[in-house]
């Protein structure tokens, strides 16, 4: 067997081993991704939900499974003797090296990192050994001929209607189309619509990503046009109807709802992708205030989003002077919130103890967040990322944060020299407590905006029922109000399954004594649910009680809930639109299950701004 040869210049041949073995590892966790990302194409043409939903959950363990069978061949094959800090430098060195012509080479950097982190002590983590900041440039990366990143059509030569109609076929669904032709006369109504009969541009062109998005139930066209200095995003929704066939549902032009479609409060898109970097900077074409760690975790490469994150966050901490506070808000039980001012997201800790009638453990507690991860977000739960071994700079905490992360959390906290690390927290997006907002919405007579916000939690609790997601607890104060006024849990202590949960009735006391007691007279099991109790926590307020008896007074009803259970466990996986009813086409065999979407924003819905 021919070794391979490595630098003269270097002379480890170890690192050198060590390198090539990563970058296998790699490239092996990107090839079994890709492959999942390629069988959701084979799902979506037979309409297998349960088989692409697995899938999509099983999608996002394969990074922490490659990394953990690269360390243990490294562990097994290499003893702490052996890796020295020379062989370290010259690892690194060599890595770089085997990256010069990767498709993927941010993604290789990040998992060099990983494994490297879980061998190394934290106090090892020295510049020189992993890529603090990227090295290998991912800027005009070539894909293979047969597969460019995009796809350009000219509409001014073919015809617009030809033209939308060749993106269609071009993706070569192996399933029927109900009318394509209808169709795309609708999408094509819906472009001189959208942009009217103005000059065309000698370089007016249509460009779409060559690979389809698929989540859930749907498959989505990206694309956007050009004509002269202007650029216009769209998405085309492909669903199934209730006879199997294919469908265009829409188009969307708006770039909110295009935003809201690649929310980071949805579950991760499956995509096949030669050159990711190429796609997340067309993507950023389409969605400009969306950071490039968000787009990353979006389409399901979440490692590398927590990457960029992190170097974002860093700069934002270089480049900024206010303190960590605890956020504002009432206190949680169970988790210990603090956040910088100056920057979108929260940091959340678990307590080392509860009081009642809290009753839980951390582990269960990140039970429930990888749940979470692993499930359906359906818009309606907000993504965390998870960090350990975080180090803060000790002189922008308050004096009031560190005393109560040394109360509530002191196995979670230490001290080195000026630093504070934080073993283990979740990191989510900063949002409006509901409670907060709806109080200011109520002191201003606001009613339209009170009216909206409750709206919304029955819509959110609907959606997240459709899902499977039971809240548990339900109190305003668990839901947030992103910057597109939208309702999102983000309280998942006590997160259970639909379907494991017995909603009752609450039975008729029998006598006068029973129906005056304190505590209930009837028994309660650890999984009941009393829906008529909900009102007692929630409908306190009265123009609050009107509303939310207007739009969502089944939500106080066992057999709403049950209704829904029974539909779950009879395999019916719901329909749930993360874009409006309204701007839908109108097909007659369109799905007979019950729709649930996103309501029309209200008039006083503020200016765009990324979610």
């Amino acid at each position: 067997m021919i070794q391979a040869a490595f630098p003269k210049l270097l002379r480890s041949q170890i690192a050198f081993d060590i390198a090539r073995t990563i970058r296998d590892g790699f490239d092996k966790h990107y090839r079994l991704f890709r492959q999942t990302s390629r069988q959701a194409k084979a799902h979506f043409e037979r309409g297998a939900w349960r088989e692409a939903q697995q899938a999509a959950r099983e999608r996002i363990d394969f990074y922490d499974r490659r990394v953990q069978e690269c360390v243990q061949t490294l562990e097994d094959e290499y003893s702490d003797a052996d890796l020295t800090d020379e062989v370290w430098r010259e690892l690194k060195l060599h890595y770089i090296g085997m990256l010069s012509d990767h498709k993927q080479p941010e993604l290789a950097e990040t998992f060099f990192n990983s494994v490297c982190c879980n061998i190394l002590h934290r106090s090892y983590f020295h510049n020189e050994f992993i890529f603090v900041r990227p090295v290998v440039s991912t800027e005009y990366i070539e894909t293979g001929e047969l597969a460019p990143t995009y796809r350009v059509y000219y509409p001014g030569t073919d015809g617009l209607r030809f033209t939308l109609k060749r993106i269609v076929t071009n993706f070569q669904l192996d399933a029927k189309f109900d009318n394509l032709a209808r169709d795309v006369e609708q999408v094509e109504a819906r472009f001189r619509e959208q942009f009217g009969a103005g000059r065309t541009e000698p370089n007016n062109q249509i460009q779409v990503l060559s690979s389809l998005f698929f989540r859930n139930k749907g498959a989505y066209i990206v694309g956007k046009g050009i004509n002269g200095n202007k650029e216009y995003p769209f998405v085309v929704p492909i669903l199934h109807n209730r006879d199997g066939e294919l469908i265009l549902d829409t188009v969307l032009f708006d770039q909110e709802q295009i935003t809201i479609l690649f929310s980071f409060t949805r579950a991760y898109f499956l995509v096949d992708m030669e050159v990711p970097s190429a796609y997340v900077q067309f993507l950023r074409t389409l969605l400009p205030r969306k950071p490039r760690s968000e787009i990353y975790t979006i389409l399901g490469l979440q490692k590398q989003g927590k990457t960029l994150f992190y170097r974002d966050y860093l700069q934002h901490l270089k480049h900024s002077s206010d303190q960590f506070e605890i956020a504002p808000g009432i206190k949680g039980l169970v988790m210990l919130v603090f956040a910088l001012p100056s920057f979108p997201y929260v940091f959340k800790v678990i307590k080392d103890f509860y009081p009642p009638p809290k009753d839980t453990t951390r582990a269960l507690i990140k039970e429930k967040y990888l749940l979470v991860k692993h499930h359906d977000r359906v818009g309606r739960m907000a993504d965390t990322l998870e960090y350990s071994n975080v180090a803060f700079p000790r002189e922008r905490f308050t004096e009031e944060l560190i005393a109560e992360l040394k109360h509530f959390a002191p196995s979670l906290y230490e001290e080195e020299g000026e630093k504070i690390i934080i073993k283990h927290l979740y990191i989510e997006r900063r949002m409006v407590p509901l409670n907060m907002w709806l109080s200011n919405a109520d002191k201003d007579g606001n009613d339209a905006q009170l009216e909206h916000g409750i709206l919304e939690y029955g819509n959110a609790i609907k959606e997240l029922v459709a899902a499977n997601i039971f809240p548990g607890d339900m109190l305003y104060k668990n839901f947030g109000v992103t910057r597109h006024q939208r309702i999102v849990f983000y309280d998942y202590d006590e997160i259970e399954y639909i379907t494991d949960c017995n909603f009752r009735d609450i039975p008729e006391a029998r006598n006068e004594e029973e129906e005056m007691a304190s505590e209930p007279w009837y028994p309660i099991g650890k999984h009941d649910v009393f829906p008529e109790q909900f009102g007692r926590f929630l409908l306190g307020n009265a123009k609050i009680r009107k509303y939310f008896m207007k739009h969502h007074a089944d939500l106080l009803t066992r057999e709403y809930w049950q209704a829904r259970k029974q539909r779950i466990l009879d395999g019916v996986v719901e329909d749930v639109y993360p874009y409006p009813q309204h701007i839908r086409f109108f097909h007659e065999n369109q799905s007979n299950i019950p729709a649930v979407s996103i309501p029309v924003p209200p008039p006083f819905m503020e200016t765009l701004e990324n979610e």
